[in-house]
């Protein structure tokens, strides 16, 4: 058997997973590709936590796309290396990919680990470590790395709570549909120092001006089906490559939250051209509806209430795909 193969899968604690890392020397984690607050928080989070206890720390995510000024400014990003540069350490962490294929071109060296270590709350993940580490009754990934590092013991700096932060406050929607346990834990972040109103406003309020064009072409091309998901209702709408491509990609992540306040739909969806012809597609729910079960028959996943797949196709096809579906 190879490294790959090799399981069995731990269904694991925060105190099982700190004991495998306090085992470890030197560790690599892996963020998701295009990466949010909440994979690179927890990224950042953990690996200051692990350099505090002496470990040598690589973090890294798939793909050779900048981060924004945003998450380019949260703490412990001198961590970061780039693919290319990644070594890959005995003991890998994924976290918050739902899917191995979330990490991309790093797949293989979080698969050449003999301890690979996966940390996610998406619902979808059927775990793809030896140890997993997997719960989706978390809000974010950055409430179980708040736990792993009260289990390795280590001082919730201001620096760490920031990068849990950074995962909490987006993931939860500025805690619009946060459950009540992320309401203590952003309190214990606050009065661990984190400057709640101005990371709020970096990661969720700041857009440049050009991204209002985009917005107003966006909605302006948003597609109502009522009759959809047994009438609970359908709101869509297509960004084109060449939308797409005139913004900063991490800009495309907020449209999704704009067309789900459509009042008379449950569902909605945004299609983004990536490349010519290949498409990413958001889901979202209100109440009643799992998205993951929409994601799942397209080959994606995620949570109940925001999931994703990929497409390729004209925006014709893919549409009609999700429409053929629903209603």
């Amino acid at each position: 058997m190879t490294a790959a193969t090799a399981r069995p899968v731990t269904a694991a604690t925060a105190a099982d997973v700190a004991a495998r890392l306090r085992q470890a020397d030197a560790v690599t984690i892996l963020c998701h590709v295009r990466p949010d607050p909440d994979t690179l928080g927890s990224g950042l989070a953990l690996g200051q936590a692990l350099a505090t206890l002496g470990k040598s720390v690589e973090v890294a995510y798939p793909g050779d796309l900048q981060l924004p000024a945003s998450m380019a400014a949260l703490p412990g990003s001198d961590l970061l290396v780039a693919p290319a540069a990644v070594v890959g350490h005995p003991t890998a962490v994924s976290v918050d990919a739902a899917t191995l294929g979330r990490l991309e071109g790093l797949a293989d060296v979080f698969t050449a680990a003999p301890t690979r270590i996966v940390i996610d709350h998406h619902v979808s993940n059927t775990g793809f470590g030896t140890v997993d580490l997997i719960d989706p009754a978390s809000d974010c990934t950055a409430a179980l790395v708040l736990e792993i590092v009260d289990a390795l013991d280590v001082d919730l700096t201001e620096s760490i709570a920031t990068c849990i932060y950074a995962g909490l406050v987006t993931d939860t929607g500025s805690f619009k549909w946060a459950r009540p346990a992320s309401f203590g834990i952003a309190a214990r972040l606050l009065q661990a120092g984190v400057d709640g109103a101005r990371w709020s406003r970096q990661l969720l309020d700041s857009h440049p001006f050009a991204w209002f064009r985009v917005v107003g072409e966006v909605l302006a091309h948003a597609c109502l089906v009522e009759s959809a998901c047994g009438g609970a209702g359908l709101v869509y709408t297509t960004v084109p490559h060449e939308l797409l491509s005139a913004m900063p990609w991490d800009e495309s992540e907020s449209l999704i939250d704009l067309v789900r306040t459509a009042r008379e739909v449950e569902v909605a969806a945004v299609f983004k051209e990536s490349e010519p012809g290949r498409w990413n597609v958001s889901l979202r729910s209100k109440d009643s509806i799992d998205v993951t079960t929409i994601a799942r028959a397209f080959g994606g996943g995620g949570h109940v209430r925001a999931a994703g797949y990929s497409a390729t196709g004209s925006a014709a096809e893919v549409t009609a795909a999700l429409v053929a579906l629903l209603d």
